[in-house]
């Protein structure tokens, strides 16, 4: 699960001086389905802003499953963002080859 959230916190911003009780829910959200948040390997903000006065900021997260040990890590692409105020995160997801056997049964049209 990640996205946007728009929520500040100082939970995943230590620039941000609050907590808030919206990022408890999320976080109750997120454990239900059994994930958790992720912290980048290059932390820093996550959205930019052109407006003076208006600090940068991190609200776009990552949350995957707790017992993931290829899914540890997630890098920030700061320089990525071309023309977006927001900058995308990336995580490597490996995927084996798996040879998945199965068998077919049917009923012959006509048979008992």
């Amino acid at each position: 699960m990640m996205g946007d959230f728009n929520i500040r916190d100082s939970l995943w911003d230590l620039s941000f001086p609050f907590h808030s009780s919206i990022s408890d829910d999320l976080f109750m959200i997120a454990d239900s389905f059994d994930l958790a948040l992720l912290v980048p390997t290059n932390p820093g903000p996550t959205r930019f802003s052109d407006t003076a006065g208006e600090s940068d900021s991190v609200i776009d997260l990552m949350f995957l499953r707790c017992d993931s040990i290829e899914l540890d890590c997630h890098t920030i692409l700061t320089e990525s963002r071309l023309s977006s105020d927001h900058a995308p995160l990336l995580i490597d997801i490996p995927i084996y080859d798996e040879v998945i056997h199965s068998t077919k049964l049917v009923i012959t049209p006509g048979s008992d």
